[in-house]
């Protein structure tokens, strides 16, 4: 359960670098800087579309390293550029993919401290993983597709979900 739901979502953020194609393209034909969409956002309280990849990014590395007894890599969320953002995806889905199917073994028993969490409390495994990782990995994803479409980039649900394995019946 762990290594799928992991690997699942780091195909998703993979998805994040074609709508980032999308993007590029429509400030190209537009004739507007780039910028405009990664600082773009849906409500003046919102965080940018940078964040929200830098987000995604931090629940994902946090969630394979943590559900596989290691510590996450630390990036220093200063991406300001479209090269950057792709940066940021790419080293990300690296790390998840790094980690082996074989080492989500003890991932049920794993204790994850969050840095809010009262006291001394910890979450388990599983409770980290469906409490905190799924849930704030698809948000900040979803919230940059948002982000996006808001602004106009050409991007529909097919884009969302990636590529389909499908096989002949």
């Amino acid at each position: 359960m762990y290594y799928e739901a992991i690997t699942q979502l780091a195909q998703n953020f993979k998805s994040v670098e074609s709508w980032l194609n999308k993007a590029e393209a429509l400030a190209a034909a537009k004739e507007f800087d780039i910028a405009v969409l990664l600082n773009g956002r849906l409500a003046p309280d919102m965080r940018p579309f940078i964040y929200q990849i830098q987000s995604a990014s931090d629940y994902l590395k946090g969630g394979a390293a943590w559900l596989s007894g290691q510590k996450p890599p630390q990036y220093m969320d200063d991406e300001r550029t479209l090269e950057d953002v792709r940066a940021r995806i790419r080293k990300t889905v690296a790390f998840v993919e790094s980690v082996k199917e074989a080492q989500f073994a003890q991932a049920a028993e794993q204790k994850v401290r969050m840095s809010f969490a009262p006291g001394r409390s910890v979450l388990i495994g599983k409770d980290y993983l469906l409490q905190m990782v799924i849930p704030n990995a698809y948000f900040h994803i979803v919230m940059a597709y948002a982000i996006l479409r808001h602004h106009g980039v050409d991007i529909g649900k097919m884009d969302f979900l990636g590529p389909i394995n499908w096989v002949d019946a």
